[in-house]
């Protein structure tokens, strides 16, 4: 009898044993089981490194529309694009030296300068500018930035992982969203945030790159008419000739209006007449 018991609580241990032994293997592989959903969440949540890079450069050169040819030419090269070129010139001073009666010469001093805006590939960024900076007789300026937009990018990445799971939800019926414009606005939300992420993407490999450039004052001298109405005059014994004649026609001018007022000097002549005969008569009235 004590053996059968002994046998029966040796049993009782051994099967005892065998299954902690299974619940431990069950654990380990539960442990390891959420060891790798953990793992997969947090490659989910790996920043992807997005460096959005931008330059400036100021320089002077000895020809600015040579330059802004061979910095397109350049840029064509590499397959990208000039987004943006101005070029323009203001004249700073002007001096008249006459040559003759109807022609002058124009001196002008005038200084010209262009900016350009370039897309470059971000891996050749610092060999595009080493080469536009040998072009000039000198920098002025120079300056790169760097932005990173990881997180950014990150942060859409994850919310538009969430709409998806939300919209593919709606789509089995796990979950129902009664209001049919905020499943519109949901989805008009993750066309923003994709279009967000190409456009990080498009910034972080291909970087904007600003030049302005500029050369020395330019002397330009051209013959243009006179356009100043007083240098056009007469010679001077013309103009003498011309004022006397004038002079004459004023006299016969004042002549004939004196003989217009006929009448009134007439008159005139008269009452003088008068008064003096009136003071003969009566001298007494002499002061």
């Amino acid at each position: 009898m004590k053996t059968k018991i002994f046998i029966a609580i040796a049993a009782i241990a051994l099967f005892a044993a065998c299954k902690g032994r299974n619940g431990r293997y069950e654990i380990a592989n539960n442990d390891n089981s959420s060891n790798a959903d953990t793992a997969s969440s947090s490659a989910d949540t790996v920043a992807t490194a997005k460096l959005v890079k931008t330059a400036e450069m100021s320089f002077k050169v000895k020809n600015v529309q040579q330059t802004g040819d061979s910095i397109s030419r350049i840029t064509s090269k590499l397959g990208e694009m000039v987004a943006h070129y101005q070029m323009g010139s203001s004249i700073e001073r002007s001096e008249y030296i006459r040559l003759s009666t109807d022609s002058v010469m124009r001196v002008s001093a005038f200084n010209t300068t262009a900016d350009m805006t370039v897309k470059i590939p971000s891996e050749k960024l610092e060999d595009f500018m080493n080469h536009v900076s040998h072009m000039g007789i000198y920098v002025t300026a120079r300056k790169m930035d760097i932005e990173d937009k990881s997180l950014n990018y990150l942060s859409v990445k994850l919310k538009l992982k969430n709409r998806r799971e939300m919209v593919a939800q709606q789509k089995t019926g796990k979950i129902k969203i009664k209001d049919p414009a905020s499943v519109l606005w949901l989805k008009d939300d993750m066309i923003d945030g994709q279009i967000n992420n190409q456009r990080i993407d498009e910034a972080a490999n291909y970087c904007v790159v600003s030049l302005n450039f500029y050369q020395s004052n330019t002397i330009y001298k051209e013959r243009i008419a006179n356009d100043d109405p007083s240098a056009y005059k007469m010679p001077f014994g013309n103009r003498l000739l011309m004022a006397l004649s004038n002079g004459w026609y004023l006299f016969v001018e004042l002549i004939l209006g004196l003989a217009n007022l006929w009448v009134l000097i007439l008159a005139g002549a008269g009452l003088w007449i008068a008064f003096k005969t009136y003071k003969r008569k009566y001298p007494a009235l002499k002061v």
